[in-house]
């Protein structure tokens, strides 16, 4: 550890395993059983505690709490785990709780997320890579993110609900079911608008994929068709880019917002 990067006021407990180039700023803590790796910064003001593990070239704001205890009655203190993987970004006064014994004792964020100011993270939420979590943001416990979802500002997620790849959701929206991927969605109580087209623009899909992506979104919201019967329906479309979108149908337990 080199003590040049970690400030004087900076208390680190001689267990944590920190890389030799790891910045840590006034006044933060880092527990007994924390792993940092490589080129990563941790500003002033942060509380890094538990089993955590945070990978390299992340950039950790002032004033946030990474892997506390999670806010559930029935944690006894099991050394369950916080886990957050390479190049992102966490803002300022952000909470990521620790998973439970209830699950599977992880909470786990991937790679190359942007998350912005006031976002909680409860227990057991699984994270993918690659997505935006606009301020205040806030999600239950046992909540699943796919890649390259965004969430709008003051988006508040339901315990286990999924939300899927490439959606993006209004401010203020309100999530109680699962959202497919793809979809836009926003409101309280939250409605599909249509699909993610700038999104999928953005990362390289095709007209033909988008417009396959249109057809399917117009069989699952706009056909009269139940939630089965459009799955089927989808499914017989028989196109690559639908797969993660009929896969997701079949294995909704909360049903979808529709």
């Amino acid at each position: 550890m080199t003590q040049s990067k970690i400030h004087p006021s900076a208390i680190v407990h001689p267990g944590a395993r920190l890389a030799p180039d790891v910045e840590v700023g006034a006044y933060s803590l880092i527990g007994e059983h924390v792993t940092i790796g490589a080129g990563t910064v941790v500003g002033p003001h942060v509380v890094i505690n538990g089993h955590t593990t945070i990978g390299e070239h992340n950039h950790i704001f002032q004033f946030c709490s990474l892997g506390e205890v999670p806010q559930d009655k029935k944690y006894a203190g099991e050394p369950t785990r916080l886990e957050i993987g390479d190049h992102n970004t966490i803002r300022e006064f952000c909470t990521f709780n620790l998973g439970t014994a209830q699950d599977g004792g992880v909470t786990r964020v991937g790679n190359h997320n942007w998350i912005m100011a006031y976002v909680h993270l409860a227990h057991d939420c699984q994270v993918g890579n690659h997505t935006i979590f606009a301020n205040n943001a806030q999600l239950a416990g046992h909540v699943e993110v796919a890649d390259y979802a965004i969430l709008g500002g003051f988006t508040v997620v339901h315990q286990f609900v999924r939300i899927g790849a490439h959606i993006i959701t209004g401010m203020g929206t309100i999530l109680l079911q699962d959202v497919p991927p793809f979809v836009l969605v926003s409101g309280n109580p939250s409605a599909p608008h249509g699909i993610n087209s700038e999104g999928l623009k953005r990362r390289g899909f095709s007209s033909a994929s988008i417009m396959a992506i249109k057809r399917a979104y117009k069989v699952l919201y706009k056909s009269g068709l139940s939630l089965l019967e459009a799955q089927t329906a989808i499914a017989k479309m028989d196109q690559a880019e639908l797969q993660p979108l009929v896969d997701f149908l079949a294995s909704t337990q909360r049903g979808i917002v529709r």
